[in-house]
């Protein structure tokens, strides 16, 4: 039993595991962020078209 401790608290198996689970959450996170920031830009642009439209005389 004292081995399998040892052993265990030698593993770096888990740390890889934990390390990869971190670097996707962070991945998932900028992507959330960069399209509420491309959403958010989008839908100004739009707005700001149809206002320069709606102002324009065929």
């Amino acid at each position: 039993m004292l081995n399998f401790i040892k052993n265990f608290n030698k593993s770096e198996a888990g740390a890889v595991t934990v390390d990869w689970v971190v670097l996707t959450a962070a991945v998932v996170g900028l992507a959330v962020a960069a399209y509420s920031s491309i959403e958010s830009g989008a839908s100004d642009l739009t707005a700001a078209t149809n206002t320069f439209m709606a102002t324009q005389n065929p």
